[in-house]
């Protein structure tokens, strides 16, 4: 029968980054043979999640998951990656559960696995014809991970390997608090020392009961500044949702915080000018859809005439990065991009502007091949089910498109100087 080929499973690379792809081949089963590839993780919640595509082995008895169409299980087509990003928590599991690494200092590890047949469920039930543990690493190796607690900060440094200096970021996350480090520790491990900052939920606001203002930003962005082994002049600030928020306030009016280029993930212009994070999250009402989740989008429209209202734009001095789903359904990301086109038009600089806007995507655009969340239980004050909109597939392809960009746009603005470009261009022409 079947299974008593010496049946090969290969992955490579079995240990890489988590934004690398890789290469799953099945190898030596009979032609034509049915079969299903299986990913399973658990998460450091103790939740399992699992993903699986079903394929039939070619002529010469192999299956290539990078090269051959699923032909269906969690995701369908030619999809490399889809064992990772279709990843979805298995049946019985409770409702509203979010997956992320909270110890970047391990990998995260799946275990692909093969069973014959076209199977839809019940894998942990059955003996699979063979297994392999995949890692993937948020810190590269060599990355160093550095706890921040001067200057009342939550925060967490990752420097990337070798002696620098190296361009910084300053990485800052949404509404939902805690010190999230993972972000940060991908992009240290891209060469970009990355401080990843709590700023709604640091130990000074739980001490005090109170919210943090700009200066506590501006603590950060000089300790970044301050170091060693980062070029001062070169720093970039990242904000995802709340945290694009904070960015855009600080890019405009912050005597401290100097950028070289900024980023806004799924985020917002509007907000009170003479505020911070308090004035910012009273400015609303919170509205739930039929199914009792909550959204923030409505909060926020119509985008305001009124200056008062939102961040002018059009004193930005730096190149802004501009990620938006089109499908937000927690904030309106594209409404407000859209508005802040208009206004560094009407400014003048517009040159500064690049708007990267996804059809049928999400609020939460993370690293590539990370599941994606239409919704999930969001603990705020108390716990709600929150919205975030998007569909799987399209979802998927602006996480790995926008994170590529990302690190382009990043790369262009803080290792290459004006000099180097105009030598590019010189020799460019000279060539020609």
């Amino acid at each position: 029968s079947a299974t008593q080929q010496p049946l090969l499973l290969s992955v490579q690379p079995s240990r890489g980054l988590l934004d690398e792809k890789f290469i799953v081949l099945v190898q030596s089963v009979p032609p034509g043979l049915q079969l299903t590839v299986h990913a399973l993780h658990q998460c450091e919640d103790g939740h399992s999640w699992e993903a699986f595509g079903h394929y039939t082995a070619d002529a010469s008895g192999n299956v290539n998951v990078s090269e051959d169409p699923s032909l269906g299980g969690t995701y369908s087509g030619v999809e490399p990656m889809g064992l990772l990003w279709s990843l979805t928590p298995i049946p019985g599991s409770k409702p509203g559960l979010r997956m992320r690494k909270m110890n970047v200092q391990t990998p995260m590890e799946v275990t692909i696995s093969v069973y014959q047949g076209h199977q839809t469920e019940g894998f942990m039930d059955q003996v699979a014809l063979a297994g392999v543990v995949v890692e993937r690493w948020y810190m590269a190796p060599g990355v160093r991970r550095i706890p921040i607690t001067e200057d009342g900060l939550t925060a967490t440094l990752f420097l990337p390997p070798g002696p620098g200096p190296f361009p910084g970021l300053l990485d800052l996350w949404g509404g939902e608090g805690k010190l999230l480090e993972y972000r940060a520790a991908l992009f240290a491990s891209h060469g970009i020392a990355s401080l990843a900052l709590d700023y709604l939920t640091p130990e000074i606001t739980m001490e005090t009961g109170k919210m943090v203002d700009n200066k506590y930003v501006e603590a950060a962005y000089r300790v970044l500044q301050q170091h060693p082994q980062v070029l001062d002049s070169r720093i970039a600030m990242l904000g995802l949702s709340l945290g694009a928020s904070v960015t855009l306030k600080m890019a405009a009016y912050s005597q401290v915080v100097k950028l070289r280029c900024a980023v806004c993930v799924s985020g917002s212009h509007v907000q009170p000018v003479d505020g911070f994070l308090k004035e910012l999250l009273n400015a609303g009402k919170t509205r739930y859809n039929e199914e009792n989740q909550v959204m923030f989008r409505e909060l926020l429209l119509p985008i305001p005439t009124d200056p008062s209202l939102k961040v002018d734009v059009g004193r930005l001095q730096c190149p802004l990065l501009l990620v938006v789903g089109e499908d937000d359904q927690n904030w309106p990301a594209y409404e407000s991009a859209m508005d802040m086109k208009e206004m560094m038009e009407r400014a003048g600089n517009s040159h500064l502007l690049t708007v990267l806007s996804y059809l049928n995507a999400g609020h939460l655009i993370e690293p590539p091949y990370t599941p994606h969340f239409e919704q999930f239980l969001l603990c705020l004050v108390f716990a709600v089910m929150a919205l975030w909109g998007g569909e799987t597939l399209a979802h998927s392809r602006a996480q790995e498109d926008a994170w590529r960009k990302t690190l382009v746009f990043l790369r262009e603005n803080l290792y290459i100087s004006c000099v180097t470009r105009e030598l590019d261009e010189t020799l460019r022409l000279s060539s020609a």
